[in-house]
C-alpha cells in the first residue's frame, strides 16, 4: 500500500509541475526574449577596449509593472558589471542582488551564482538608456523536480554507504556476544522486564536479548546501533513465525516500540543541529517519547485483541 501512496504522490507532483510549466508558457510569465528597459550608470568613463566595467543598473517601477503586468513590483538600483564577450555585451548583476519575482527565478535558472542578460547597443554616456534580454526560461517546475530527484538519490547513496560501517561493526559484535554466551546471559537477566511485553517469545530465546539491546540503543539516541540490532531481532523473531508475509504480535510490538521509543539521550542528528541548546528540550523529549511509547504499547495490546486486526488474507 505504501508503494501505491508514493507512486500516487510522484504522479501528482509531475502533473502539478507540468500544469504549472504549461501555464507559464501560455501566459509568458518570464517574458522570454522580450527586452526590458533599463538605465545603466557607468562608474567610470566608458572604455570600448575594457572587457569589464563596474556599473549600477536602474530599473524603473513603471517599466517592471508594464513588462511583467504586475502592479506590485517595485524598481530599484543594483550593482553589477558590464562585460564584453564573444557573444556581445553582457550585463551581470552582483551576486548579492535582491531581485523580485519573476526576476529571481530567471536569474536562478540562467545565471551561475549571478544574474545575466544580454545588452543591446553601445554606451553613449555615463547614464546609458538601453534594454536587456534574459535567456529564455522554460520547464522551471519540471527541472526543479528532476534536480531534487538527483539530489535525494545522491543523499540516499551517501546515507547507505555511511551505514555500512555501523552495520558491520554491530553485527560483528553481536556474533561475538552470541558465541561467548553474553547474549544468553543478557536474556536471563532482562526476562522479568521484557517478557510481559513479549509473552509469545519462548524463554531464553536470543530474540529477547536483541530486543533489549535494540531498545537500549534507541533510548541512548544511538540510531546507527539500533538499526542493525533491530534487523537482527526481526530475523530471530521470524524463526518463530509460521508465515513469510504476516507479522507476528512480537514483531508488531517491537516495531511500535522502536517507532515511539523513550529518548533519554537526544538523537545525534538533533545534537549536531542544535548543539548545547538541545539541553533546553531534554525534559520535553523524555515526556513526549514516554507518552508515545505508552500509546504505542497500548495500541498494540488493544488492537491485537480485535478480530478485524488479527484476520490474515490467504
Amino acid at each position: 500500500m505504501l508503494n501505491y501512496i508514493w507512486g500516487g504522490l510522484i504522479v501528482l507532483s509531475l502533473v502539478f509541475a507540468l500544469t504549472s510549466d504549461v501555464n507559464d508558457f501560455l501566459n509568458d510569465t518570464y517574458r522570454n526574449d522580450k527586452p526590458l528597459p533599463v538605465t545603466i550608470l557607468l562608474e567610470d568613463n566608458f572604455d570600448a577596449e575594457a572587457r569589464r566595467q563596474n556599473v549600477q543598473v536602474q530599473i524603473l517601477t513603471k517599466d517592471l509593472m508594464t513588462h511583467y503586468s504586475d502592479s506590485v513590483m517595485t524598481g530599484d538600483t543594483w550593482s553589477g558589471a558590464l562585460l564584453y564577450t564573444s557573444a556581445g555585451r553582457e550585463l551581470r548583476f552582483a551576486e548579492d542582488a535582491t531581485l523580485a519575482e519573476p526576476l529571481r527565478t530567471i536569474c536562478d535558472q540562467t545565471g551561475q551564482n549571478d544574474c545575466r542578460a544580454s545588452v543591446q547597443g553601445t554606451p553613449t554616456s555615463a547614464q546609458w538608456q538601453s534594454t536587456i534580454t534574459f535567456r529564455p526560461v522554460r520547464w522551471v517546475k519540471m527541472n526543479a523536480i528532476a534536480a531534487a530527484a538527483i539530489d535525494f538519490a545522491q543523499t540516499a547513496v551517501t546515507l547507505a554507504l555511511g551505514l555500512i560501517g555501523g552495520l558491520g561493526l554491530w553485527m560483528g559484535l553481536l556474533k561475538i556476544a552470541e558465541a561467548s554466551g553474553m547474549l544468553q546471559g543478557l536474556v536471563r537477566f532482562t526476562q522479568p522486564l521484557i517478557r510481559p511485553l513479549f509473552p509469545k517469545i519462548p524463554k531464553d530465546h536470543p530474540a529477547l536479548g536483541l530486543i533489549v539491546l535494540n531498545l537500549s540503543a534507541n533510548v541512548l539516541g544511538m540510531g546507527n546501533a539500533a538499526t542493525p540490532l533491530g534487523v537482527k531481532a526481526m530475523q530471530e523473531l521470524q524463526t518463530l513465525n509460521e508465515t513469510d508475509d504476516t507479522a507476528t504480535d512480537p514483531m508488531v510490538m517491537l516495531l511500535a516500540m522502536n517507532t515511539a521509543s523513550v529518548q533519554i539521550m537526544p538523537p545525534v542528528t538533533l545534537v549536531a543541529i542544535m548543539g548545547l541548546q538541545i539541553n533546553q528540550l531534554f525534559f520535553s523529549i523524555v515526556i513526549t517519547t514516554a507518552l508515545s511509547l505508552i500509546v504505542g504499547i497500548t495500541a498494540v495490546k488493544v488492537l491485537g485483541r480485535l478480530k478485524r486486526y488479527r484476520e490474515v488474507n490467504s
